[in-house]
C-alpha cells in the first residue's frame, strides 16, 4: 500500500507551479487556491514525484493521462464554478479535476467508462476526504439522466462534436465546457443553455486531449 505524504517541498513546487499558471493567464483566485490545496503527486505513481508539478500531462493507467495543470486550470476558470453548484464531468480519470471542483465547493457528479480507473479511484483513500464527489462508472456521452439537469457540465476528452444528450441535461442558463475537434487539436468551447432550445457558444483557445469514446470498457 502506497503511504502518501505532502511534504514542504511538495507544498513549495506548488508554489512555483501556480506562479506558472498566473504568468499563463490564470487569474481565478479560487481556483488558484484549489491547485495549492492539492498534492497533485497523490494522483501519480510515486515514480513521477519529482516531476509531478512540471506544467505538463503524465500517463495514468489505461492509455489514459492526468491533464497539464494549466488545462485543468483552464477549464476550471471557464466553467466559472460556483459552491454548491451540481456539475457533471465527463472523464474522471485520475480524479484530478474532480478533486478542483470539489475543492471550489461544486457537487460533483463524475463518469469514466474505463473500469479499471473507476475501480482505483474508489479505492483511493486521498478522495474520501470529498464527500462531495460522486463517482460513476458509465458512457459519457449518455451523461447522467438521473441527476439531471445540471448547472455546469465539463468535459475531459475530445469530442468529435456536442453530444446532444449533455447539452440536454444542462439547465437553463447551465453552461458546459468541452474541447471539440477530431485532430490532434480541439478547440475549446463553452456552451451556455439560453432557452430549452437555444444554445449560445463561445469559442477559446486551442488544446489537445485524448480523444472521448463511447461506450465502457471492462
Amino acid at each position: 500500500m502506497r503511504k502518501f505524504e505532502d511534504s514542504y517541498r511538495h507544498k513549495g513546487l506548488r508554489k512555483k507551479l501556480v506562479e506558472v499558471l498566473r504568468q499563463k493567464g490564470i487569474t481565478d483566485e479560487r481556483v488558484l487556491e484549489a491547485i495549492t490545496n492539492i498534492p497533485r503527486h497523490f494522483f501519480l505513481d510515486s515514480a513521477f514525484d519529482e516531476v509531478a508539478y512540471e506544467d505538463r500531462a503524465f500517463p495514468i493507467a489505461q492509455q489514459q493521462t492526468i491533464s497539464q495543470p494549466y488545462t485543468v486550470a483552464y477549464q476550471s476558470q471557464l466553467l466559472l464554478v460556483k459552491p454548491y453548484e451540481k456539475i457533471l464531468e465527463v472523464g474522471t480519470g485520475s480524479a484530478y479535476q474532480a478533486s478542483v471542483l470539489a475543492e471550489l465547493g461544486a457537487q460533483v457528479y463524475t463518469i469514466e467508462r474505463q473500469k479499471k480507473l473507476f475501480d482505483n479511484n474508489k479505492q483511493f483513500s486521498f478522495l474520501k476526504k470529498y464527500s462531495n464527489i460522486k463517482f460513476f462508472y458509465g458512457d459519457g456521452y449518455e451523461g447522467l439522466p438521473t441527476y439531471a439537469p445540471f448547472d455546469k457540465v465539463l468535459v475531459t476528452a475530445a469530442a468529435p462534436f456536442i453530444p446532444e444528450k449533455l447539452r440536454g441535461q444542462l439547465k437553463i442558463g447551465g453552461q458546459m465546457v468541452i474541447p471539440v475537434g477530431e485532430g490532434k487539436v480541439q478547440r475549446m468551447l463553452r456552451i451556455t443553455r439560453k432557452t430549452a432550445d437555444k444554445f449560445e457558444e463561445e469559442e477559446f483557445e486551442n488544446f489537445s486531449f485524448v480523444p472521448m469514446l463511447g461506450g465502457k470498457n471492462n
